[in-house]
């Protein structure tokens, strides 16, 4: 099972790459990167983040990962882009929407896939211990606009 999802990450990925390729875009570069070269660097919400290929404020495709601590929340937010998010560890919980709404999220363990469609807004909740989550997107670049809580 968790090899039919990373499967289906992947193709869908690919399938964005194959889709959404722009002319000003340079090629991804070649790279080989092995967990313990990772460089995790800190982020304006409190948890950690390697770029792992290309970069998401250029043009093209690009991936990285983030890792959450426990119980961190994330709140609404979007991007401006569309991306293909993938939980590497842990059980995430995700929802879609403009109000943080613990009712609206999906428990979604390692393996799970969930999409983030150019400008819709969401949330997440690393509710029951550390999460590393991968992101893909083709067509940076990429950005995060928070939506204010009413």
């Amino acid at each position: 099972m968790k090899a039919t999802m990373s499967a289906m990450a992947g193709c869908a990925a690919l399938a964005m790459l194959i889709s959404n390729a722009t002319a000003k875009a340079e090629p991804i570069a070649v790279t080989r990167l092995a967990p313990d070269e990772f460089v995790w660097m800190p982020t304006p919400v409190g948890g950690q983040r390697v770029n792992l290929v290309g970069d998401d404020h250029k043009p093209g495709m690009y991936m990285y990962r983030l890792r959450f601590p426990a119980n961190l929340k994330v709140q609404p937010h979007f991007h401006p882009d569309e991306r293909i998010a993938t939980v590497i560890s842990g059980t995430l919980y995700m929802g879609y929407g403009e109000q943080f709404d613990e009712s609206a999220m999906k428990a979604l363990p390692a393996g799970s896939v969930w999409t983030e469609p150019p400008r819709q807004p969401h949330f997440v909740w690393a509710k029951d211990g550390e999460v590393v989550i991968q992101v893909v997107g083709s067509n940076g670049p990429s950005g995060l606009t928070p939506i204010g809580q009413k």
